[in-house]
């Protein structure tokens, strides 16, 4: 579609996920750069924003919860912003298309196979969430049933059906969450179908995908970001570098090939098993990651007169805490690459890192998510 041109959805309202469809691509990347500058430009020269060259159905992560609307009838879509209304979507502009068609057909099978969604007020009921992510090298797709209990009735004929009607699924997991509140997945998964996690290709190696995994939503733009950060960080062969925040350990492993060691800490252990696969799916045998605090694990390196040579570091949206950033400052790595997708928290974080002794190289900013406020940024500091 031409850059210029404005496509609504008629959910924009309602929904309020993407609070740019009023503004053409063209003028999106415009408001981005600016806020980018307006938040980051006194740390250096922000450079041009990237925009994608199609940014529509870019998402290979689709959530939909499920609900019951005021006539009792079931429906299927996205939150509505800071609620838990469900506002009735079968398509949408930004996810990918299989997905939601995948979803559709599960919300009109409930009725047939006798399956109730979960009704928050009463505590009743089966279904209260559909995830599906698809690899976009691989093809692969992966449906996540997330239910209040581990008893699927008729299970057998409804698999029969949903797998026939998508050959495209390689595996099914029923997770079961049965807790009161905002949390998608419960802390039990059983894989109903295929081996219960997806792979897909990114930066040229594989990677393992589990229900919980966190993976980058928008592969196309996640290659770019990816290929810039490693080549930001400079490296020669010889470097010990920490993956902070390393999810999967999709960055790292990305740039093992051209350091001596990869060091990957993460909170999340699911992720951290990934981890491990992922190193071993591609040979890798210079990465090794653990489970814990990353800003624990430098006080340990720092208290051990150890100090890797290059930090990647993506926290999650409310940035770095306090106490990693006084970790990071504590062990001086000559190089950090930071990756964010809050400039926000981003301004913050590099003002207490800045102060600490760091300058700010180079300023790219991502548009990882058209059509949305979000913003990802990558800054290249050196010590």
């Amino acid at each position: 579609m031409d850059a210029n041109e404005r496509v609504l959805c008629p959910h924009r309202r309602a929904c309020g996920g993407c609070q740019l469809q009023n503004l053409s691509y063209a003028e999106q990347l415009g408001h981005k750069q600016r806020e980018v500058i307006g938040l980051l430009g006194r740390f250096g020269h922000v450079e041009e924003i990237w925009g994608m060259d199609e940014p529509y159905h870019y998402r290979n992560k689709v959530h939909a919860a499920f609900a019951l609307d005021r006539r009792r009838q079931v429906v299927s879509g996205i939150y509505q912003s800071s609620s838990h209304a469900v506002v009735p979507v079968d398509s949408c502009l930004i996810e990918d298309e299989l997905a939601d068609r995948i979803i559709v057909s599960i919300r009109r099978m409930l009725r047939e196979f006798k399956l109730q969604v979960y009704d928050e007020r009463s505590g009743s009921g089966w279904l209260r969430h559909v995830l599906v992510r698809r690899g976009f090298t691989s093809g692969q797709v992966m449906v996540v049933l997330v239910a209040a209990s581990p008893i699927f009735k008729n299970q057998k004929p409804f698999l029969a059906r949903l797998l026939a009607d998508f050959p495209e699924i390689t595996t099914v997991v029923l997770n079961v969450n049965d807790r009161f509140g905002s949390m998608l997945l419960g802390p039990k998964s059983k894989a109903l179908y295929g081996p219960g996690y997806i792979e897909d290709e990114l930066c040229k190696l594989k990677f393992r995908i589990s229900p919980s995994s966190f993976y980058q939503i928008n592969p196309v733009q996640t290659e770019r970001l990816y290929g810039e950060a490693i080549r930001l960080a400079g490296l020669t062969g010889t470097e010990t570098v920490l993956d902070a925040y390393c999810g999967i350990g999709t960055i790292g492993l990305c740039a093992a090939s051209q350091a001596k060691q990869i060091i990957g800490v993460e909170l999340n252990a699911d992720a951290v098993k990934d981890a491990i696969v992922n190193a071993k799916l591609n040979g890798i045998k210079n990465a090794w990651f653990t489970a814990g605090d990353a800003g624990q694990f430098m006080e340990g390196m720092a208290a051990d007169g150890q100090r890797p040579d290059l930090v990647f570091m993506d926290p999650p949206r409310a940035g770095s805490d306090e106490k990693f950033l006084r970790s990071l400052l504590r062990c001086a790595p000559p190089r950090v690459v930071y990756i964010s997708c809050n400039p926000v928290t981003m301004q913050r974080d590099l003002g207490v890192l800045v102060k600490g002794g760091y300058k700010v190289r180079r300023i790219q900013p991502v548009d990882m998510f058209p059509h949305t406020e979000h913003i990802e940024t990558i800054c290249l500091l050196y010590h």
